[in-house]
């Protein structure tokens, strides 16, 4: 980056493109010129373009008589109205509204840019600071603020007290406290104590820093110069996403099979398999409609080829799954595999499509094929390209595309993605020539973008269907999503609800979690109950990763089975619902599913319900405890009526259903596939009375596909009903659409309360009536209902659990770990895998240190010098375990057999005098060593092999002063790193995260170690701690005795 001394003015001239790729040149991080108000020790570039050439205009500047660790003064942000009432524009400046760059979240970013005439003043205007390259945007609230959304976040539903980064990240395995995710969303719902609620979204593609703990404060960080769009405050959340889709867009219209049940495995390995699979859901009529394909299908992972062993011909797969019923989604990766010859690399090469090196050459990452290429999704001749290899691949009878890898993923380098200074050729309308830090976070959507346009061209009379893992705000115009990589534990199940929530709340309703969890082995009923919340969820689909147990839903005996085809019978029996739910969301911005305080913002026992959730007017209630039934937990409901009801199937590890007073939802027969409906089905009318005995509903129908309804071919029906004297009428009130209503018959059934209802049949289009009984025939039908209902789920029990056989890949993850809660910090350890401490999170900071697969990783120990000797997957005995509740340590102690004789010891507490640390004390230690060794055991070694999560890889790095005195800052590009004698650290070193100003410290007693390693791999870090190497007796064990502590940066 150019810079000069003070804040003079420099010109510099640039060469065009592609001459412009050269080391003696750096690229413009902002816009257009703008003259920037004061900022600490920056340097800021921005280009003007002019015939032919590009001019930069480079400006230093400091605060005056400041230095870095001042605090900038904060000034009001100017203002103008966009888009609509209640929607404003906020800049640090004229400069800075001059400067940002286009708006990739907006539909049509020229709305942002226009400004129009309102009478209207914000009632909330932000400050901002500029400091250290930095726009720092704050928002104060009063006491009693809650915070949702901010995307696809792990974690509390409420989020004061959370801090998350935007950026794109391939997060196997993450946690409730892991900060960056596979989206970015820089989108805050403020709901205020009134129930009136703002929305904020910071308008930027970067990097950005999202902190909420501080109560009732919003702080945003990232890269100026960027606007923030705050929507409202309006009288309820869900006018607020109403007005958001306004600008950012809403949902695609999905088609109707898309809301069916999708089966997905990493990987069904042949076609024939795949028939296998479809075949047995048949038999055993669990409905289902979508089977996937993972990436194995692939010749050698190459994209838009396919296995000619185990799948020869797809089309014919095709055929054989569309003649049962079935749809086929495949997975395509951004990584082309670089292979002259192939004829994919052959023409992106020849069109010039991949993304560049800061050099000007095609970069090449590592991902499943080997060595590969990227295409350059911001330019709109690569995304054309892709799109027409989509079409063709389309042709092989493909019904939907699964975008996998694309944050973009890169493996084998510490960042686990491209280099931020790689180069796109982005379309102007985008922000034109740009570095990778501008475009990561939109790049997976873009590629969905391609992706969606390119199914659209393979034929304009299907509704396309993408799923992408990698996404932005505005996404969910082109694609559903997933949360990811999580794991099979009841956490995960738990999280699942409120990462679907909050992902509603930030513009993207189609998403689900992977049922059963991708990770791990699912016990049955952690797998039944998952799928009981699950099957009504928005997007609904089974996935686990490969080497784990099977988990179709017959994979776990009979009884999860059952529960399983009951789960899935409900979310057939609720599509017409669903369906609706659909069209109102892609018609309006409304979510399909959400908090159950969108039932009442004003009341605040609902805004922290996580177990909870509203599909329109039907709630839904769960249980995540194992050991508990939904029936068990006494639902806090919104205030008014709230009326019980099931299909017949109450289930302990079923959700509880109510549907709301004053409506009515449709149901259909529960079909094994959406292609077995009819518009001449039975249609069932669900009728619950509000307190002034009325009802209302609507359905919405169409061909299930395609774009007829966007002229006119469909049919919306608004149901009405009302209660005079002891009669209900039921009936047509308006219809729209140019459909002819078909004919059928109506079912209603009218919710009384406790699971009872009246039934009454007639005819589509025609009143029915209901008598009502007298009040006391109706509370004896209530008191009735729910005594069989208390006995039913009394005599009905949970799935039963089983164990899961030990050493195989993904090892159970059901079995609750041992959690150490005190002071600081919070850690799960779990005895039966190697004592292993999964988890570490600081909770003041909200950073989880480690998070770790079951089998690998964490915090482990070895008793050798080996990677992965014994020590770090035996079962070890819980010893002792003292509380701090009972006047103790909260500490655990812990014992593993590691053969010949030796246990490994450890001893983990968080001391009461000092609740800052973790310290853990391990030995190794001889129990019963023969005689004939002379009381000796076996040469080992005591090695403490944490590996550490880095949140920031690109600003994090390892200090430390070693014995010598010589000062250590050892980077993420220095490998892995050996010290020993004068250089080992002087029993203290420390990770720091200069992106978080915090830094975790090791300190350890240095005549107990022996050597120390610091290695670097895909987003970790090891900082290990070695003994010396020798044989132990009783009487000489080897010990290491160290601590954890997290300080701030510097």
């Amino acid at each position: 980056m150019v810079s000069s001394s003070s804040s003079s003015l420099t010109s510099v001239t640039l060469p065009s493109y592609p001459s412009f790729f050269s080391k003696s040149n750096s690229l413009n991080p902002i816009a257009p010129f703008l003259s920037l108000p004061a900022i600490t020790s920056s340097a800021l570039a921005f280009t003007t373009r002019s015939k032919g050439r590009r001019h930069c205009l480079v400006r230093r500047m400091s605060v005056s008589g400041g230095d870095s660790s001042e605090t900038a003064p904060s000034v009001d942000m100017i203002s103008e109205a966009i888009l609509e009432d209640g929607v404003f524009r906020f800049d640090c400046s004229l400069e800075h509204r001059k400067a940002a760059f286009p708006s990739v979240s907006f539909k049509n970013s020229k709305d942002r840019e226009v400004p129009i005439p309102s009478y209207i003043a914000p009632v909330y205007t932000p400050t901002y600071s500029l400091l250290q390259e930095q726009q720092v945007v704050i928002f104060e609230f009063s006491p009693g603020t809650s915070f949702y959304g901010t995307g696809e976040v792990g974690g509390q539903l409420e989020r004061t007290g959370k801090r998350v980064f935007t950026w794109n990240t391939d997060a196997w395995g993450y946690g409730s406290g892991t900060t960056s995710l596979y989206q970015s969303h820089p989108w805050v719902l403020a709901v205020l104590p009134t129930g009136e609620t703002l929305g904020v979204l910071a308008d930027t593609t970067r990097k950005c820093e999202i902190d909420l703990r501080k109560e009732g404060v919003i702080r945003i960080i990232s890269p100026p110069s960027y606007p923030i769009i705050t929507f409202g405050p309006f009288s309820t959340p869900t006018a607020v996403l109403q007005s958001l889709s306004h600008a950012v867009g809403t949902v695609f219209m999905p088609p109707k099979w898309a809301l069916g049940y999708h089966q997905c495995r990493w990987s069904y390995m042949s076609d024939k398999r795949v028939a296998e699979i479809a075949q047995t859901f048949r038999d055993k009529k669990i409905p289902s409609d979508v089977i996937w394909m993972d990436i194995d299908y692939m010749d050698g992972f190459r994209c838009f080829t396919f296995d000619k062993e185990r799948f020869p011909d797809p089309s014919a797969l095709a055929k054989h799954l569309h003649d049962n019923g079935f749809k086929a989604i495949w997975m395509l990766d951004p990584g082309i595999k670089q292979e002259e010859g192939f004829d994919v690399y052959d023409s992106g090469s020849k069109n010039d499509v991949w993304v560049k090196r800061a050099d000007g050459k095609p970069f090449i990452g590592e991902v499943w094929p080997g060595p590969c290429v990227f295409p350059d999704y911001t330019n709109s001749k690569a995304r054309s390209w892709w799109a027409n290899l989509v079409k063709d691949f389309v042709s092989n009878g493909v019904d939907g595309i699964w975008n996998d890898m694309n944050e973009p993923a890169v493996f084998k380098v510490v960042t686990k993605t491209m280099p931020e200074n790689n180069i796109h050729i982005g379309d102007n309308e985008l922000g034109g020539v740009q570095n990778h830090s501008h475009y990561h976070n939109v790049y997976g959507m873009l590629m969905a973008r391609s992706t969606y346009e390119g199914m659209e061209l393979a034929d304009k009379n299907k509704r396309p269907f993408v799923l992408t893992r990698a996404g932005f705000i505005g996404s969910q115009r082109y694609a559903a999503t997933w949360t990811g990589d999580n794991l099979s534990t009841w956490e995960h199940l738990h999280m699942s609800i409120s990462m679907v929530l909050q992902l509603g709340i930030s513009g993207q309703p189609l998403s689900g979690p992977d049922i059963g969890g991708f990770a791990g082995n699912a016990t049955p009923r952690l797998f039944g109950r998952w799928m009981g919340v699950g099957a009504m969820f928005p997007f609904c689909r089974g996935h686990s990763e490969a080497g784990t147990d099977e988990h179709e839903p017959w994979s776990f005996g009979e009884e999860c089975e059952e529960v399983c085809r009951a789960a899935l019978r409900r979310r057939y029996q609720l599509l017409p619902h669903f369906y609706t739910l659909f069209y109102i969301a892609h018609t309006t911005g409304a979510p399909v599913a959400a908090p159950i305080f969108f039932a009442d913002p004003k009341d605040s026992r609902l805004r922290t319900v996580e177990n909870a959730f509203l599909l329109g007017s039907l709630l839904i209630h769960s249980s995540t405890l194992s050991n508990q039934g939904s029936h068990e937990l006494q639902p806090i409901l919104p205030r008014g009526t709230w009326l019980r009801f099931d299909f017949e199937d109450s289930h302990p590890d079923l959700p509880t259903l109510y549907l709301q007073g004053g409506s009515i939802i449709a149901l259909g027969p529960p079909h094994l596939h959406v292609g077995e409906s009819s518009l001449s089905d039975d249609l069932t009318l669900l009728v619950s009375l509000d307190e002034n005995g009325k009802a209302v509903g609507l359905l919405f129908e169409d061909d299930g596909d395609g774009y007829g309804y966007t002229e006119g071919r469909y049919l919306i029906t608004h149901y009405i009903a009302e209660r005079q004297s002891s009669i209900v009428t039921v009936k047509i009130f308006k219809t729209e659409g140019e459909w002819q209503r078909p004919k059928r018959r109506i079912h209603v059934q009218l919710l009384l309360g406790g699971g009872a209802m009246l039934d009454a049949w007639g005819v589509d289009g025609e009143t029915i009536q209901i008598k009502m009984p007298s009040e006391s025939e109706v509370s004896a039908l209530i008191s009735t209902s729910n005594e069989r209902f208390t006995l039913h789920m009394e005599n009905t029990k949970l799935i039963a659990e089983k164990e899961v056989l030990h050493g195989q890949k993904g090892m159970e993850l059901s079995r609750e770990p041992v959690e150490l809660n005190s002071g600081d910090w919070k850690l799960n350890i779990v005895p039966w895998i190697g004592g292993r401490i999964l988890s570490m999170t600081h909770v003041p900071s909200g950073v989880q240190w480690l998070h770790s697969r079951i089998e690998m990783n964490g915090y482990e120990e070895y008793s050798g010098t080996e990677y992965r000797s014994a020590g770090c997957t035996e079962e070890y005995n819980v010893i002792e375990r003292d509380l701090e509740q009972a006047g103790e340590d909260e500490s655990l102690i812990l014992e593993g057999d590691v053969g010949g004789g030796l246990v490994l010891r450890r001893k983990i507490a968080i001391p009461k005098d000092n609740p800052r640390v973790v310290q853990i004390a391990s030995s190794i230690e001889a129990r019963s060593v023969g005689a004939g060794s002379g009381g000796f055991s076996r040469l080992v070694c005591l090695r403490v092999h944490p590996t550490f999560c880095l949140m920031h890889p690109t600003e994090s790095f390892v200090s430390f002063t070693s014995i010598d005195g010589t000062k250590h800052e050892v980077w993420p590009d220095s490998g892995e790193q050996l010290y020993g004698g004068n250089n080992l650290p002087h029993g203290e070193w420390m990770l720091v995260d200069k992106s978080l100003n915090i830094r975790l410290v090791n300190r350890f007693d240095v005549s107990q170690v022996f050597k120390c390693v610091i290695h670097w791999d895909c987003g970790t870090v090891n900082l290990e701690l070695w003994s010396e190497d020798r044989p132990v007796s009783k009487e000489s064990p080897l010990k290491i005795g160290h601590e954890y502590e997290v300080t701030s940066f510097p």
